[in-house]
């Protein structure tokens, strides 16, 4: 074995096959090992929830019909155990009816093969499912990155470390209270993040620079949200926030940038983050002045709910989510 085997053989994806037949695990094993799959074997669900969490699996094919736990309930809890990780399983059943298969989807199957089963078929649907996996690993990697571009760019400054953090996590909150589905709650989380994150097309020193800005530089500015949407614009998992991104800086009367959108023109993620900016930004420390406290800010803001800037509608909102809130239960910002 040659010095690198370790590297290649982590490259082979890897199947779990469950059966409570031993001949029919045989089988499978067989054909794919020929194909050039690494298989792991188990007779039923427990071995296989067992041999789950202590190996490193691509892909699960499971018989239905096992007694115990069946591949439905065994499925559902393959998916479980995965998370986020997209965990690709093939249900194998000699079952035909529409009810099982509407089973077999509320389980979190992503394919079923009929028996007998065609091995090309079979085979085919692995490799299908396989590239699938790939690609969403693919875009989570670079998701991460980018991600991590958009903090490691805040950890220079030290006026704007942590900014999109606490965006994220307060804007998260609001859409929260508020009441949104989870995949909205998750997609705002990512919008706070990277709101700013064209800010890293821009010099240091501009983004640094003490005192007033001049006219030119303030143009540079406020460039950064659609250089920011373009920076995202690859990324497919990214789709839903890049309004968020590009919109965060407009205003309710129409006055702001970079496309002077205005009322429900702009999009509601943006709208919230507006929100969101500009009370971070109010109780954080800034080369040209100290941070206000949380009481102030809020009061500030309250004062110009109605002054064009922000949904105002929104704004009572979040001044309805913040005002219990005493300065030492909010967040240390700044």
């Amino acid at each position: 074995m040659g010095p690198f085997a370790h590297l290649i053989e982590k490259e082979t994806p890897s199947i779990l096959v469950v059966d409570d037949v031993r001949s029919n695990l045989e089988l499978m094993e067989a054909v794919f090992l020929k194909e050039g799959f690494r298989v792991h074997t188990a007779l039923g669900a427990s071995d296989a929830i067992d041999l789950f969490g202590n190996t490193s699996v691509d892909l699960a094919v499971l018989d239905v019909m096992m007694p115990g736990i069946d591949g439905f309930e065994l499925c559902s809890r393959l998916k479980e155990k995965s998370g986020r990780r997209f965990f690709p399983v093939i249900l194998l059943t000699a079952l035909s009816d529409r009810k099982s298969k509407i089973k077999g989807i509320e389980s979190g199957a992503d394919d079923f093969i009929s028996k007998p089963f065609d091995t090309l078929e079979l085979v085919l649907k692995i490799r299908s499912l396989l590239k699938l996996k790939s690609l969403q690993e693919e875009l989570d990697h670079s998701e991460n990155i980018i991600l991590t571009l958009a903090v490691a760019m805040e950890a220079k400054d030290p006026y704007t470390k942590g900014h999109s953090t606490r965006v994220s996590a307060l804007a998260t909150d609001f859409v929260s209270f508020l009441s949104f589905p989870d995949k909205d709650i998750g997609e705002m989380k990512k919008a706070g993040i990277l709101h700013d994150i064209g800010k890293i097309c821009l010099s240091e020193s501009l983004l640094r620079k003490p005192g007033p800005l001049s006219d030119e530089e303030i143009v540079m500015i406020k460039t950064h949200p659609q250089l920011g949407e373009e920076l995202c614009l690859p990324l497919v998992s990214m789709k839903r926030i890049l309004p968020a991104v590009r919109h965060h800086h407009e205003r309710w009367d129409g006055k702001g940038f970079p496309d002077g959108l205005a009322r429900q023109e702009i999009p509601v993620m943006a709208r919230i983050l507006a929100i969101i900016d500009t009370f971070d930004a109010m109780v954080s420390v800034r080369p040209y002045r100290d941070r206000r406290s949380v009481r102030v800010a809020l009061e500030t803001m309250k004062s110009e709910r109605y002054n064009g800037q922000w949904d105002a509608e929104l704004l009572g909102y979040f001044l309805e989510m913040m005002t219990p809130k005493t300065e030492k239960e909010v967040i240390c910002f700044g």
